[in-house]
């Protein structure tokens, strides 16, 4: 079996999160700015078996596509056409960055390190694709 991704994307940086190999445990990869990530994942695929992207798709609280949706699809689009063996799946990315933020309180972090959002981007990216995987369990 292969990983997970998970990307936050955003328009000028771009949270990433992976699965361990057999899908269990969510972890942080990097925070790439975004004109950077059609050549960070390409390497990254070439060098990890990965089963499947999970990216989040921003909603808003009626359930409908919010305006930055129309930034991921062409993403979307040319991951499917580049990369048609690796499927993508949209999933709700509400709150991500408010439970990040929380995580981050939690976990001790001081207020200058909870400033530094390309941290809050990668933790968010973990928090969707821990969500991802929770929703597949409880499926079953």
């Amino acid at each position: 079996m292969g990983r997970l991704l998970a990307i936050d994307y955003g328009a000028r940086r771009t949270g990433l999160a992976v699965s361990d190999p057999v899908g269990i445990i969510a972890s942080g990869l990097a925070t790439v700015e975004t004109s950077k990530l059609w050549d960070f994942l390409s390497d990254y695929v070439s060098r990890e078996t990965v089963d499947k992207i999970i990216i989040g798709m921003p909603t808003q609280m009626s359930g409908q596509a919010s305006d930055n949706a129309k930034n991921i699809t062409p993403f979307v689009n040319r991951w499917r056409k580049n990369y048609p063996e690796i499927p993508i799946e949209g999933y709700d990315e509400r709150f991500t960055s408010v439970l990040a933020h929380r995580t981050m309180i939690d976990g001790g972090l001081h207020k200058m390190a909870r400033r530094n959002k390309a941290l809050v981007d990668e933790i968010s990216a973990t928090i969707i694709l821990q969500s991802y995987m929770e929703s597949i369990f409880y499926k079953k």
